[in-house]
């Protein structure tokens, strides 16, 4: 995998496909497809690091923000095509201008660098007023087409996939939720489409043969209401929840208390329920025409994305969702609940990272031992693995090492290290320590992930979060601490050959 500026010398055949939000649930599947079929590829995120993760061979992985248009021409140099994949609504408030803002930026780049076409992956619009998510993404459209750059708009609803922030949030529900009060919306109708489907389409559209700008549905062969959509996927996992739906519950007062039942990120997931008010049945006739393949059922394509996740190997850090770190178990959420504490200090990188790899030793995970020790305690007492596995070295750990009821799962020295939890729980959780620079000083983090497994494992999440705080926060202090007394130990003076004691 290559980094760094692209390269200005190509082979004549070959063309540059650029990956605008490769770090987003299409693009991190587009990057490598587009790899697959011969392109030349260039992944782009705000992070290159979060891109370099994910290993894909062939594809180039640099760092650039659509928000600061600078930063855009390096990337897009000699570009045939742009996919353009971004989505704001991250950014929270109101996303709208901020989703106007980055397409706009995005198309005077692209015409500024000579690019042919931009692909542009948006939903089906209502044919009623639409969601705040939805006028987002008819306000990039807009934006993209102002231009003289040409662009093929793909609109599509619930995309089937690992990742589908739609399909991550049904199946948030059904595995959470025995029984759930939900808006009339659960009875609206979509035309849900398999991811790999959906990957066709969108490489397939640099090569179309239009004239201007093209704007085309994309569907799947089945029209389902959403509530014939969980009771599928249910049949796959072995649950059938009980749903009410009830008049006065309306979409947006559902998004306020959905984020504690998903682990999709809030703001996405409030975005999405808002605009669920709402058919989203697509006319793909045309596209079908174009592009002839085998559109898999909603059946066909829940089997093949927990197929998908069976296969997926263990990635070389961990990331979103991997599969590996949900214990194999699709009943665990594919986001994470999250909790991080930072610290800042003195001390060098080498130094905290030698402090990180004593985490376990003899018991001592950097803060509240006490408690710690109860945790180990009731794991051993319910069968669990605490107390049982012991160290290979005091002092340096290796991936796969077992500490206690944690297994190492990735280490990169001086500067990374994760462990994924084998205490019993419901639920597969991981903790991952960080270490960046601040100018001349470090920053030590520390965040704790949790795939929740039901309902149970919800109330797992929130019955620990009051104590997430004191535990995070005092074990990045103490992490910190010890390393610049370490560091200050080694500085120390020394005297006949041996280093002075403070």
């Amino acid at each position: 995998m290559d980094s760094g500026k692209p390269s200005p010398s190509r082979r004549p055949c070959e063309r540059i496909a650029v990956v605008l939000g490769a770090s987003g649930y299409m693009g991190s599947n587009l990057a490598p497809a587009l790899a697959a079929h011969g392109w030349r590829v260039r992944a782009v995120a705000r992070s290159a690091a979060v891109l370099e993760a994910r290993e894909w061979p062939g594809v180039e992985c640099h760092s650039a923000d659509v928000l600061q248009p600078e930063t855009l021409a390096p990337v897009l140099e000699g570009a045939d095509v742009v996919f353009y994949l971004v989505h704001m609504m991250w950014t929270g408030g109101d996303f709208v201008p901020v989703e106007r803002r980055a397409a706009e930026n995005a198309r005077k780049a692209c015409e500024a660098a000579g690019v042919r076409r931009i692909i542009y992956l948006g939903g089906i619009m209502p044919k009623e007023k639409r969601s705040r998510h939805m006028e987002g993404r008819a306000v990039v459209g807009d934006a993209l087409r102002a231009g003289s750059v040409q662009v093929i708009e793909l609109q599509a609803a619930m995309i089937v996939g690992p990742g589908s922030a739609a399909f991550e949030v049904i199946r948030d529900l059904v595995n959470h939720l025995p029984v759930m009060v939900t808006p009339k919306w659960v009875q609206k109708r979509s035309t849900p489409i398999a991811l790999e489907n959906v990957l066709t389409y969108t490489i397939a559209a640099a090569d179309l043969p239009f004239e201007g700008n093209r704007t085309l549905e994309i569907a799947g062969p089945d029209t389902l209401t959403y509530h014939e959509i969980m009771n599928i996927y249910g049949e796959f996992v072995g649950k059938r929840p009980v749903v009410i739906p009830v008049p006065v519950l309306t979409p947006k007062l559902s998004s306020y208390w959905l984020h504690l039942v998903t682990s999709v990120p809030a703001t996405t997931a409030m975005s999405l329920v808002e605009g669920l008010s709402h058919d989203y049945i697509g006319d793909d006739h045309e596209m079908r025409a174009l592009v002839p393949q085998r559109l898999l059922s909603f059946r066909e394509s829940v089997a093949v994305t927990l197929e998908a996740e069976k296969r997926h190997d263990l990635p070389a850090r961990w990331v979103e969702g991997s599969f590996a770190c949900r214990d194999w178990n699709p009943r665990h959420s594919f986001y994470a609940k999250k909790f991080c504490g930072v610290h800042e200090t003195r001390a060098t990188r080498e130094a905290l990272f030698t402090v990180l790899q004593q985490f376990g030793r003899d018991g001592d995970f950097f803060s509240y031992r006490p408690l710690w020790w109860l945790r180990r305690a009731f794991d051993w007492l319910i069968g669990g693995p605490s107390f049982r596995t012991g160290r290979r070295d005091p002092d340096t750990v290796r991936m796969g090492d077992v500490v206690d009821g944690w297994r190492v799962l990735g280490v990169k020295p001086n500067e990374r290290l994760t462990f994924s939890m084998l205490m019993r729980a419901p639920g597969s959780g991981l903790q991952e320590f960080n270490i960046r620079e601040r100018g001349d000083r470090r920053v030590i983090e520390l965040c704790a992930y949790w795939h929740p497994a039901g309902l149970w494992g919800l109330l797992y999440w929130y019955a620990h979060l009051p104590l997430y705080g004191p535990l995070v926060r005092g074990a990045v202090a103490e992490i910190a601490r010890r390393a610049e007394r370490l560091g200050d130990d080694r500085s120390a003076p020394v005297r006949d050959g041996r280093t002075q004691d403070p």
